[in-house]
């Protein structure tokens, strides 16, 4: 019997939900009511596409409790999490920034340009979970930096930090914190206001919404230069005709996430413990399985056995898994995550990441650890055999 390929790398991205793209359709000419005005334009197809844009906005902030004038839409993740550092960077004097160890390499490297600008960067540890070393995080404190940024949810292990406390000794020091919530939205409860940060990073690819479309949601009272200066759209913080199509759907999908979260929560953290546990018995080792994580991520290795030869047996096999983070799949370097929470660099270079979303069923579930069993297996026999 064959079966089709089974998709287990929901972190990297997700397909468009079928609501989603319906939404989408007439902004790209692709149905009767087809429509196609410049928001910036003053008739009656710029005005359409203004109340569209307007509409989305107001799902995106309602979807993480902010206020519709704080959202700042971009292209992307990565566009908002540059907008955020760089921006903010502009308006203030060189001083330090201070990023967590496990940072998304979007923040990571716009934060290492600004260290060549003349910005001190303070990279904050982590413990063995991958956890903000809480030591480590009052001494960076104590430097009080001008900016911080520590990430919601880790995007490989699926780790949630404690921003709520973070904020709380942030403000103190006089800092302004900023969190990619990327891998958060739509899997936990997202808030801008309880967690108390200046600004937050979203984006619509990983929740069942269009590639190509972000959010920078940010305090009104937070001084921001522009990456992208022009026209004057989004507050003049974002110049550039919208992508009205792809800001559509970014709203829907906001909307009809939040409105699954807890749910699809539930279902899927029962799915990543039966992964688990069948882990265990093969003898794997699974990351910052005591930490508080996403309910869909499971990241693990085997030992002896290199993760991009055993992601490459599955991918054969029909289950799509990735060997770490997808935007850093170019580096051939063992995760720089599992670096920082001091795993062994050999152990490392075998990890896999499986990660689940709204189409995952149990029967897929059951299916790739029966298939995963037998490739450890027989990786396992050719390792003894090559010794």
């Amino acid at each position: 019997m064959s079966f089709a390929p089974v998709y287990l790398d929901w972190n990297a991205t997700t397909p468009i939900a079928p609501e989603v793209r319906d939404a989408m359709l007439p902004w790209l000419g692709a149905a009767e009511s087809a429509r196609f005005g410049n928001a910036s334009s003053r008739h009656e197809y710029g005005r359409q596409a203004r109340a569209a844009i307007d509409e989305a906005r107001a799902q995106v902030a309602t979807a993480v409790g902010a206020h519709a004038t704080e959202v700042i839409f971009t292209s992307g993740g990565s566009e908002a999490n540059n907008l955020f550092l760089k921006g903010a960077a502009a308006c203030l004097k060189s001083g330090t920034l201070a990023i967590s160890a496990i940072e998304h390499p979007c923040v990571r490297e716009p934060a290492r340009q600004l260290r060549r600008a003349g910005w001190a960067l303070r990279e904050i540890a982590v413990d063995a979970d991958g956890r903000i070393d809480v030591a480590d995080w009052q001494c960076a404190i104590e430097a009080r930096p001008a900016l911080v940024s520590v990430m919601l949810a880790n995007n490989e292990t699926g780790v949630l930090q404690d921003v709520v406390a973070l904020g709380g000794d942030a403000r103190k020091a006089g800092a302004l914190l900023h969190t990619d919530a990327v891998q958060a939205l739509g899997k936990i409860e997202v808030d801008f206001r309880a967690l108390g940060v200046h600004a937050m990073t979203l984006s619509a690819h990983k929740i069942g919404g269009p590639l190509g479309a972000g959010a920078l949601v940010v305090d009104k009272r937070v001084e921001l230069s522009p990456l992208i200066a022009g026209g004057g759209q989004e507050r003049g913080l974002r110049s550039g005709t919208e992508n009205v199509a792809a800001i559509v759907g970014f709203g829907l999908a906001c909307e009809r996430a939040v409105a699954r979260r807890v749910v699809e929560a539930a279902r899927l953290v029962a799915l990543r413990d039966s992964i688990e546990h069948a882990l265990s018995v093969l003898g794997a080792v699974v990351f910052s399985r005591a930490a508080a994580r996403l309910s869909n991520t499971v990241f693990f290795a085997f030992d002896g056995i290199d993760g991009e030869t055993l992601v490459g047996k599955l991918d054969r096999a029909g289950f799509a898994c990735a060997s770490g983070s997808a935007c850093s799949s170019a580096q051939p370097e063992p995760s720089h995550t599992l670096l920082a929470m001091g795993v062994d660099p050999v152990v490392a270079r075998g990890a896999v990441r499986v990660s689940l979303g709204r189409d995952t069923t149990a029967e897929e579930v059951e299916r790739f650890v029966a298939t995963l069993s037998h490739v450890v297996r027989d990786l396992k026999k050719l390792a003894s055999v090559a010794f």
